[in-house]
């Protein structure tokens, strides 16, 4: 297995645990909202739901209107919908990766923001966000819901 398989490994258990939680919620846990102005559990859903395929236009070097116009094209609002975003989205970045060479990952890829990693260490930034935001919404369903989904963050 390869360092892009070993990351991609990571990121499918990451988003295996995310659609574990998932078959817990009731569409009406998705309409709550922990703290104002911040994402409801669905919002936070359809975010993570999104990140395979959105960050990896990221590291594509998509432009802010480019992803903009993404943002705007990708609704997922049901859990059926999220879960097939997630499954579908995490299809298209593993065969993406999978198809890059040492060179291509090495490239460095300038956000629309600013930030420049190597393709590579944009894998990784999937990892790590997807593993943030799964955190919330474990916190958030613990702490505020008092639904503990009892499904393992890590191997």
């Amino acid at each position: 297995m390869n360092f892009c398989e070993n990351v991609l490994n990571q990121i499918r258990f990451v988003l295996d645990t995310i659609t574990a939680i998932t078959d817990q919620l009731k569409e009406e846990d998705l309409k709550f909202r922990s703290t104002e102005k911040k994402h409801s559990v669905g919002e936070l859903l359809e975010h993570m739901a999104m990140i395979c395929l959105a960050d990896l236009r990221i590291s594509q070097g998509l432009s802010i209107e480019e992803m903009e116009k993404f943002y705007s094209e990708h609704s997922y609002k049901t859990i059926p919908e999220i879960k097939a975003a997630i499954a579908e989205n995490y299809g298209i970045l593993k065969e993406a990766y999978l198809g890059l060479s040492v060179k291509e990952l090495n490239e460095r890829i300038t956000s629309y923001w600013g930030v420049s990693y190597s393709r590579f260490e944009w894998l990784l930034e999937i990892l790590a966000h997807l593993s943030h935001h799964r955190g919330q919404l474990h916190a958030i369903l613990v702490h505020c819901l008092h639904k503990d989904p009892g499904v393992p963050l890590f191997e």
